[in-house]
């Protein structure tokens, strides 16, 4: 039987992580994840885990740590968020590089300057590219279920990358939300022991982690790199089809919500993907058909399935929860056109920026994106595509 419980999203991921007892958890505390570490230690001071506990003094020294553990063969996490995102940013190219599936909650945040401690996704977005799969959360429940499966994914023979389990920070992180814990011993058996191939303690294999690689290789092994976040898509579906058997809950690529007939429709990541439901429901009620579609996996990115869902759209709204600076709008905004790039139906699509900072999104704010983009699907008129959504011009 499922576990019954009330909980925020930081005590829902330090509870994933007490179910799998990782070995090793090296991490510095910065809000809005500071709890995770924190709800955590406090399992390894009461004997609950039997995992090392590596309190350090920054961020880019946790990854550090992350990186010398799981090289030594040691399954290890971390929690961090914004700035310390930030400060981590040489480290994740390093551990994305040696191919160590490090899992991380990033609990995004916005970043400096100026200082803001409120949601946006301009952290994990300002490293989208360092070679870490991404995973993002719209509810508790989903930022739960997500760590648990992302150890499954990095770890997986055909991908060893390290992966990011993001959520909302405040919106999820601290507010409490009823949830489905599963079964301490049916996670285990679900994670499994960790075997690594090789590592830096097998004496039966010595090995260098991170040496200098020359010309002759370097690229080879960038290649080897990528084919492993090729082969992350087909493992995500895998270890999502063996988790919706045990809890119930299905999960893929993207979601989907009132689409198949839509005229209009929003894309975006996150929390923000429950105020949409609610949106389209009132618009729904009023006669408009108009659709969300949610992605759960931004890397790698699922563009086969988001031109396979948008095909029949008239008129598309893709939102960011950060800005890009490249003044055409956001990095969702931009892969979304990429991947509508050589659909022949090409739907008309407008790149919104909202949220930075923590800026409220409402049910009204969606709702005129909604009535905007109904307007292009019947007139065809697009007229700006990098548009702001409740800001004062």
């Amino acid at each position: 039987m499922a576990i019954r419980e009330r909980l925020s999203g930081n005590e829902a991921v330090a509870n994933a992580m007490r179910q799998i007892n990782p070995d090793v958890v090296a991490a510095f505390p910065i809000t809005p994840s500071t709890e995770i570490p924190q709800y955590f230690s406090q399992f390894v001071a009461n004997g609950k885990v039997d995992t090392v506990f590596v309190p350090v003094e920054s961020e880019h020294s946790a990854m550090s740590a992350c990186i010398g553990s799981q090289a030594s063969g040691a399954r290890t996490m971390t929690a961090t968020s914004s700035c310390g995102l930030a400060l981590m940013y040489e480290m994740l190219y390093v551990a994305a590089s040696c191919r160590l599936p490090i899992i991380m909650s990033a609990v995004n945040r916005a970043l400096s300057g100026p200082i803001n401690i409120n949601n946006d996704h301009s952290d994990s977005m300002g490293a989208r590219d360092s070679g870490w799969i991404q995973l993002y959360a719209e509810t508790n429940q989903e930022a739960y279920d997500n760590f648990i499966q992302a150890v499954r994914i990095g770890e997986h023979a055909d991908v060893r990358l390290p992966v990011m389990a993001c959520q909302d920070g405040f919106i999820t992180s601290h507010a409490v939300e009823n949830i489905e814990l599963i079964e301490d011993e049916k996670v285990k058996a679900f994670v499994g022991q960790y075997k690594p191939e090789n590592y830096m303690l097998n004496p039966e294999r010595p090995m260098a982690v991170g040496p200098y690689d020359t010309v002759n290789y370097y690229m080879e092994h960038k290649r080897q790199q990528a084919q492993g976040m090729i082969n992350a898509k087909q493992v995500i579906m895998d270890v999502a089809a063996e988790f919706k058997a045990m809890t119930g809950r299905e999960y893929g690529m993207i979601e989907t919500y009132r689409l198949d007939d839509a005229e209009a429709a929003i894309v975006c990541i996150g929390s923000s993907a429950g105020t949409a439901k609610v949106t389209v429901d009132k618009l729904r009620a009023e006669g408009k058909k108009v659709g969300l579609l949610k992605i759960r996996v931004f890397r790698p990115f699922p563009t086969e399935e988001i031109s396979k869902a948008l095909t029949h759209v008239k008129a598309v709204a893709v939102m960011d929860k950060a800005e890009g600076f490249s003044a055409q709008g956001g990095p969702l905004g931009a892969d979304v056109r990429a991947a509508l790039y050589n659909d022949p139906f090409k739907a008309k699509i407008v790149n919104y920026i909202y949220g930075l900072g923590g800026r409220d999104v409402t049910v009204t704010s969606l709702e005129q994106v909604y009535n905007e983009m109904l307007e292009i699907a019947e007139t065809g008129i697009v007229g700006e595509t990098y548009r702001y959504l409740s800001v004062r011009e």
